[in-house]
């Protein structure tokens, strides 16, 4: 396996999984061939010339697909045949909670990695393009609020009185979350965070933020550091708490999502009315159901002057720098990934991880006890 096929996205995302300086990178260092969809990075800046220059062959998307044993890409897509030689695929495709996708993977002869399913431990941090993607989109969230918001994030003491900081509440203090925290206090609002987990509280302090705690939260230490499901009589206590605190905020983001299952819904209906007009809400776990009972996936909408955002890629906005994080991302899992080749190591634990398909099947047991 030494030829390397960079596609470009399908669903006008703009990013691509290989910047040019990376791509030399991967040539160089890694010694693998590498051969680009036509235009794949042109739309977050990397120009087919840039990759030429960096030593990879630039042709149309249908002789990448044929000519490579290694393909990469971001975003799930639907194959338009299957191949005729073994074929190895590299992506983002969230399988626990979009499994029923994976038949379009069901490729005699097909290998399916997706990064997302990357343990989180210290050897596969520099793979990690789930935190690489949720920090940018947290920043984004803020970014973005405080352009929609009517408030003004820093107080202001003018001739003409004084202005009170916008107050923030952050849903969720996991990495997106962190990032939301952290620029919304750079920009000078009064910032809150709600997080099941306690061991967050420690973090959203460091931070500079008063943390919000529910007592009685179930929580495991086989979850990865994600949320779980908690009981009904927490949920209650948790609803009242939050519907406080949700009316009297300026911005809300949304950030908690629990793996391959459903957003757990946090702001009610009632509480988006209790909110003053022009306030904003930015759901990042829209593609999941979203954490706002009135969110919209992918759409902006007004709802009795509050404008509430349901997007979980606001990272794509901001392409070039998630074109960048993200090369580095998948430059360090090839580095690993031959290695482990290389050596013939069985059953490494990065690897067999994020190994979903094989030969057309799949056999990730994790991804399995979602698919039941």
């Amino acid at each position: 396996m030494n030829r390397i096929g960079i596609l470009k996205e399908q669903n006008g995302d703009p990013r691509v999984c290989l910047g040019s300086p990376t791509c030399k990178k991967v040539i160089h260092d890694l010694g693998y061939e590498v051969y680009i969809e036509t235009n794949a990075g042109a739309s977050a800046g990397f120009m087919d010339a840039d990759y030429i220059e960096a030593g990879a062959h630039v042709m149309s998307r249908a002789e990448v697909m044929d000519s490579c044993d290694i393909l990469m890409f971001i975003n799930h897509f639907r194959l338009p045949i299957c191949f005729n030689t073994n074929k190895t695929l590299i992506g983002i495709v969230n399988p626990l909670f979009s499994h029923h996708k994976l038949s379009d993977f069901y490729c005699k002869g097909l290998d399916l990695y997706s990064l997302d399913l990357l343990p989180r431990t210290t050897k596969a941090q520099s793979m990690d393009v789930l935190s690489s993607m949720q920090s940018l989109s947290g920043y984004k969230a803020v970014i973005k609020a405080a352009e929609l918001s009517n408030a003004v994030f820093p107080m202001f003491t003018t001739a003409a009185g004084t202005i009170q900081p916008a107050k923030v509440l952050v849903l969720g203090a996991g990495v997106a979350g962190l990032q939301a925290i952290a620029t919304a206090k750079r920009l000078g609002a009064v910032v809150e965070a709600f997080d099941v987990r306690k061991a967050a509280g420690e973090e959203v302090r460091s931070l500079g933020a008063k943390f919000i705690e529910v007592e009685g939260a179930a929580e495991s230490d086989s979850a990865g550091g994600y949320a779980v499901e908690q009981s009904e009589e927490y949920l209650q206590k948790q609803r009242d708490l939050i519907d406080k605190h949700v009316s009297q905020a300026s911005v809300v983001i949304c950030t908690a999502n629990i793996p391959g299952r459903k957003a757990p819904l946090l702001v009610e209906a009632d509480s988006v009315y209790k909110m003053k007009f022009g306030s904003v809400i930015v759901d990042l776990a829209s593609e999941q159901g979203g954490n706002c009972a009135l969110t919209n996936n992918d759409q902006i909408i007004d709802v009795n002057g509050v404008q509430i955002v349901g997007s979980s890629y606001l990272a794509r906005e901001i392409q070039t720098t998630s074109t960048q994080m993200l090369s580095g991302n998948y430059f360090q899992f090839l580095k690993h990934f031959k290695s482990v080749l290389n050596d013939g190591v069985q059953d490494d634990p990065i690897v067999s991880a994020c190994h979903v398909i094989h030969d057309g099947e799949v056999i990730n047991e994790r991804v399995k006890s979602f698919m039941q």
